[in-house]
């Protein structure tokens, strides 16, 4: 590498350069134009070497460089300032809840969560868990606007699956609200920095800031898991409240917290909301569509591939034309890269819900309209009776040939997990409605009347599943 020359050494230098010029000129050597050129072009060379070597010098015996340059060292990349003017913007949108729910006969209990307001006209975003517990709506339910204003509401719908709720203001004044907007949650990169407000323990509109740890992260909560991972504060009382990115858009509707651990919270991400909300505010409830295929996920080319096996006779997929061997990669011209993530996006739409899916058939892409029918009822009941698990908070029912086509098994290889009561021993352990017991005590169990049998080589107390999430086994022991 040539010497680093300083300008005290190119400035006598080019003083040289130009006697010499004027020299050979002189003598008859060169002709004035041609070594103007000439020189000028080795004066720009040099310069661009010398602004190089001066961009990154050289940490003591060449085992590092630091950048010593005036412009950014990484391009694009803009060092973020206050988070005021953004603030500013959003927090009235945001909105604190407080509930009263009757307990038992004459108790009651109140509690306080977080929300957004969604339309001009009222309508509130919040969780599902500040507005209920299990099948109990609260009785009362006051959402206090950021300028102090307070209104009662009802629950339009709600879903304990997805955490989420639809709530309305009541009385002639609820027009005319600062409503925010919802962003597109698949645009999200993990780094992207965030702000949530809420109303930690009773603290009013409180706001902090952080980035995105993870996405499509799988917690447990219900088989609908595809959280926003953030190290954002989100704290009891929080919940409900909205995740912004650095535009003012609702990204996320803050909904978890790891109580062991610090700055790992979790968010429902905002397209989820957008694909729940018609269904919460026509039925609801989720009414779940039915496509009628069975999946298989594969890998190809490094990717995750939905790829259908069964075409169910008679299904929406059948009508369609759709056929075994089909990649289904798009719902709504949203890519899906696996089958949780289409099943998430189809089992969120309601029954009637007409629905373009992409598929990739023999390499050529295609795209079909299916109208989705409604999902045959899981609400199972209770094993009852000497030898139950209704002790560790679980609700069963036979797989029938019925809700064998649902699901997408064969009928008779299992229990179908309909209802997990909350902070039950199963619940404490993950299980989720949606889940598949297949095994009881190490003994296969296709149906409620072997799952006696089953239990009775137990001890009673402790009970030993094997449990089918998708195509994922495990084993999990529950104790009461």
């Amino acid at each position: 590498m040539p010497p680093v020359l300083s300008s005290s050494v190119l400035r006598p230098l080019a003083r040289g350069a130009g006697l010499l010029a004027w020299l050979l000129t002189s003598a008859g050597w060169a002709a004035p134009d041609t070594l103007d050129t000439w020189l000028s072009a080795r004066a720009r060379e040099h310069t661009d070497w010398l602004e190089n070597s001066l961009r990154a010098s050289p940490g003591t015996g060449g085992l590092w460089r630091e950048w010593t340059a005036s412009e950014p060292m990484l391009p694009g990349f803009v060092p973020p300032g206050s988070l005021a003017p953004l603030i500013r913007a959003v927090e009235s949108g945001v909105v604190n809840i407080s509930v009263t729910a009757a307990v038992g006969r004459e108790g009651t209990r109140s509690a306080s969560g977080s929300g957004f307001l969604l339309t001009p006209e009222g309508l509130v975003v919040t969780n599902n868990h500040v507005v209920a517990r299990g099948n109990d709506v609260a009785s009362q339910i006051v959402v206090r606007l950021a300028d102090g204003r307070e209104f009662q509401a009802e629950v339009v719908g709600r879903d304990a699956s997805t955490d989420v709720a639809l709530v309305r203001l009541l009385g002639e004044d609820a027009r005319g609200l600062p409503a925010v907007y919802l962003g597109d949650s698949d645009r999200l990169e993990v780094g992207d920095w965030v702000l949530a407000i809420g109303n930690p323990f009773g603290l009013d509109h409180s706001v902090s800031h952080g980035m995105i740890s993870a996405k499509e992260r799988v917690i447990g909560v219900g088989p609908f898991d595809d959280f926003i991972q953030t190290d954002a504060l989100i704290n009891p009382g929080n919940s409900g409240g909205p995740l912004f990115n650095m535009r003012g858009e609702v990204v996320g509707v803050n909904t978890a917290i790891i109580s062991e651990g610090q700055g790992i919270g979790f968010a429902v991400p905002s397209n989820m909301v957008k694909d729940l909300l018609p269904n919460l505010s026509r039925n609801g409830q989720l009414q779940r569509g039915w496509l009628g295929v069975m999946i298989n996920e594969q890998n190809e080319a490094g990717a995750r591939i939905a790829v259908v096996t069964r075409v169910y006779a008679g299904s929406p997929a059948a009508r369609a034309g759709i056929r075994e061997g089909d990649s289904l990669v798009g719902v709504n011209g949203r890519r899906v890269d696996s089958f949780p993530q289409l099943l998430r996006k189809v089992s969120l739409l309601a029954p009637d819900s007409r629905v373009t899916l992409s598929l990739v058939r023999g390499g050529t892409p295609l795209e079909v309209q299916v109208t989705l029918v409604s999902r045959a009822a899981q609400e199972g009941v209770g094993v009852t009776g000497p030898g139950n698990l209704t002790a560790f908070g679980l609700s069963l029912r036979d797989i029938t040939p019925d809700v064998a086509t649902t699901l997408g098994v064969v009928p008779y290889t299992g229990l179908l997990v309909s209802r997990v009561e909350p902070g039950s021993p199963a619940a404490r352990k993950g299980v989720v409605a949606g889940d598949l017991i297949v095994e009881v005590n190490r003994r296969k169990v296709k149906d409620l009347a072997a799952l006696k049998g089953a239990l009775d080589k137990g001890s009673g107390a402790m009970v030993l599943l094997r449990l089918q999430r998708g195509d994922v086994q495990q084993y999990l022991a529950l104790e009461h």
